[in-house]
């Protein structure tokens, strides 16, 4: 009697079954036969193995990535691989780097899980922010402030200190993830079961030294192509290079947390930075870790009898020597701009220091170019009370400074994205829903445009503005009205000798929307520097500047050869006919 229920109950799986369950499923429905077989053909040749146990170490790792030393990355990168090797029971992290562990966050980390987990594409960033998260009981027990707004701490705990033996889950993301829940159900087992053990979540940070570290690698990795190894940037970890790239870091990490003040970034800020400041942050992990998918064993372009060739030259990032944008300039413009768009695909089209600080210089060597264009402005902050008479004209151009500074550095550089051609406005703006004003330094900040109003850029002959509306005549006709800021704006007046940068956030915004990180009002007026404007496109969009100014150079030539003034209006008109000056809609200038 009774023997019948007891064969009903099914056979309870263990977390390493599941896991080895889910592994199979991503490597067959994630990756290519070829990309299995070379997967494998890796693993093999990298695990180090104890008893039965076959697994990658830390230095192996990151001896495999080519990883620079002198970023001390390493610890940080193998804490976020043998995190989501754990997915998704995420409270058994860290775990050993075997096979299907490696699998997983193979997966997870090339973004390849979507073939699988449609659901959870935000998810990947929550899962980053917990693979580098430590639980800071210290914090929680003190009840000491860790981000920008105090918050009340509930968590307590009898351990003291800043304990790191373990990934934590933020307090305010104690619900589970969608892409957790989603793989719950692709592996067909009770989540409610399988999680019921999960620890209480303590508040979570990721350490700032932790994140600098990773955010030096992340920057360098930007450009990074399949296939292409990291070692072939050696230079970019070298010298002022180096230094440049710790600069870089540091202005992206000011815009998460207070590098002198605040011990690590919480969740909830983490998540609101991310997506609009830096939504192509961890795209470089995905052709880092492709590496894995190609074997150096398996090779179609070289048969067995010959010798390997020699690696290519190295091809620049930027063609063009510029005052302000460098590779890691745009490495961390990248962060929020596509990168397909700007690396090798940048070239110099404005330098002030080179053609000159004028409107017509710019108008010059940049309205001819039809491919959208990134403006870079860098100067020294002004004192609130104006030296000198053009300081004051300046000041005196643009309505009174209401707003303090928005950061302690003089060092200022903004930019604008501008995906249209450049023309000069009148009653109205040019640009469109994809135009982007941005900060580089010292706070890396992104302003989104809006849909308020359509001021995106104005181009006129007083001044340059971004967010600003067009000016207005007055009745007098004797000059033009002070110019006008928008809420969130930049003007730059019409020498290009100063600047102002207007931030407020207690309105709406304007045609930019303000900032997510700083949350309160704040004006930099500035004394410009270094200028450029840097086209976008390649050699297409080149070869048709080029033709065009061509093209203005024999027609300023042929005027300048016409010898008029003769007194003869018809005659005149006759010779800038022949020469194709006038007629065909062709003003061809005042003769009279």
């Amino acid at each position: 009697m009774g023997q019948g229920q007891s064969d009903a109950q099914p056979q309870r799986r263990s977390r390493e079954q599941l896991a080895h369950e889910l592994a199979r499923k991503f490597q067959a429905l994630c990756f290519t036969s070829l990309e299995q077989y070379c997967f494998n053909d890796v693993f093999q040749s990298l695990a180090d193995h104890q008893d039965e146990v076959r697994y990658i170490k830390e230095d192996t790792l990151a001896r495999f990535l080519e990883l620079p030393d002198i970023l001390a990355a390493s610890p940080v990168v193998f804490q976020i691989v043998s995190y989501l090797g754990a997915f998704p029971f995420l409270q058994d992290a860290p775990v050993v780097m075997e096979h299907p562990r490696m699998i997983i966050a193979l997966s997870i980390l090339t973004e390849r899980y979507r073939r699988v987990l449609a659901k959870g594409s935000r998810d990947r960033t929550k899962l980053l922010f917990k693979s580098l998260a430590v639980f800071d009981r210290k914090a929680s027990e003190a009840g000491i402030d860790t981000s920008e707004k105090p918050e009340a701490s509930t968590a307590s705990s009898h351990v003291a200190g800043f304990a790191v033996d373990e990934a934590g889950a933020d307090a305010e993301d104690a619900d589970e993830d969608d892409l957790v829940l989603e793989t719950f159900e692709l592996l067909d087992i009770n989540h409610a079961v399988m999680e019921g053990d999960a620890p209480a979540p303590f508040d979570a940070l990721i350490p700032t030294d932790n994140f600098r570290k990773l955010l030096l690698l992340l920057l360098l990795v930007a450009p990074l192509e399949p296939q292409e190894r990291l070692s072939r940037y050696t230079a970019r970890v070298t010298g002022d290079q180096l230094e440049s790239l710790r600069t870089r870091a540091e202005h992206v990490l000011a815009s998460f947390v207070d590098p002198e003040t605040s011990p690590g970034i919480k969740y909830s800020h983490f998540i609101k930075v991310i997506p609009v400041l830096c939504p192509n942050l961890f795209n470089g992990f995905n052709a880092l870790f492709e590496h894995f998918l190609f074997s150096k064993n398996l090779d179609f372009s070289q048969h067995k009898d010959e010798k390997p060739e020699a690696l290519p030259m190295v091809q620049p990032l930027i063609k063009d020597t510029g005052d302000i944008l460098d590779e890691h300039t745009l490495s961390q413009i990248s962060l929020f701009l596509p990168g397909s768009d700007l690396f090798h695909r940048v070239r110099l089209l404005y330098s002030g220091n080179q053609a000159g600080f004028s409107m017509r210089s710019f108008e010059t060597k940049v309205f001819n170019w039809r491919a959208p264009t990134i403006l870079l402005v860098r100067g020294t902050r002004l004192s609130r009370v104006p030296e000198g008479g053009q300081e004051a004209a300046f000041a005196d151009s643009i309505p009174p400074n209401r707003f303090p500074p928005g950061s302690k550095s003089d060092s200022l550089t903004f930019g604008v994205f501008v995906k249209q051609p450049w023309k000069h406005t009148f009653t109205e703006c040019f640009g469109d829903s994809d135009t982007v004003l941005f900060q580089l330094e010292p706070v890396h900040d992104v302003f989104a445009p809006s849909k308020l109003n359509q001021d995106f850029v104005a181009f006129t002959k007083t001044f340059l503005g971004f967010g600003c509306p067009p000016p207005k005549k007055t009745q007098s006709h004797r000059r033009e009205e002070m110019h006008s800021l928008g809420a969130v704006s930049l003007l730059l007046n019409d020498s290009f000798e100063f600047g102002v940068f207007n931030h407020n956030y207690r309105s709406r915004g304007g045609a930019f929307q303000t900032s997510v990180t700083r949350r309160y009002d704040f004006q930099d007026r500035f004394q410009i520097e270094s200028m450029e404007v840097w086209g976008c496109g390649g050699d297409a969009e080149s070869k048709a500047q080029a033709e065009q100014w061509a093209w203005e150079e024999r027609e300023a030539e042929a005027r300048r050869r016409i010898n008029l003034g003769s007194g003869d209006i018809e005659a005149d008109r006759a010779l800038l006919e022949m020469a194709g000056l006038v007629g065909n809609n062709r003003s061809g200038g005042s003769m009279g």
